[in-house]
């Protein structure tokens, strides 16, 4: 019998995808966040980064502080299991900084490895923006002006 392209376990979803989950108070690294989601089944690999800009709302921002919930890891542990469970990940990796950062830091680095690269944009995506949406932790913005602001992530 005939084996087809789905058939094949490198099409597959990987068995424990989630390789690397965190929020960190110290310097985040692109390459611990890639090697992480290393996979010989994948054919595509997403990574985002998000980092910290010098404006937001039209005022300059000079730094700004990032705080959790004690819930944050396990809320990033949910929504990286429904990202997982929505695409054929092979694997994927979070990470999170929180303390005071300063402009151009890295605040956020997402990755995603899936058999094709369209699954990979659309997974790392997915993860990204409800990691945002969902997950609690917020930024305080401190601008140049003097005046600061909260913002919630979720």
């Amino acid at each position: 019998m005939a084996r087809t392209t789905k058939d094949h376990p490198g099409e597959q979803a990987a068995q424990d995808p989630i390789r690397l989950l965190a929020i960190r108070d110290t310097p985040l690294s692109l390459d611990e966040v890639f090697r992480a989601v290393g996979d010989d089944a994948a054919g595509g690999t997403a990574l985002f980064v998000g980092t910290v800009r010098n404006h937001d709302g039209g005022a300059d921002v000079d730094e700004l502080g990032y705080s959790t919930h004690p819930t944050a890891e396990a809320e990033m542990r949910r929504v990286a299991e429904k990202v997982v469970a929505a695409f054929p990940v092979r694997a994927l990796a979070a990470v999170h900084r929180v303390g005071d950062l300063a402009v151009g830091d890295l605040a956020v680095v997402v990755a995603v490895s899936c058999p094709h690269r369209a699954e990979a944009f659309d997974a790392c995506r997915k993860l990204i923006d409800d990691l945002k949406h969902e997950v609690p932790i917020w930024k305080h913005q401190r601008f140049s002006d003097g005046k600061e602001e909260w913002v919630g992530a979720c």
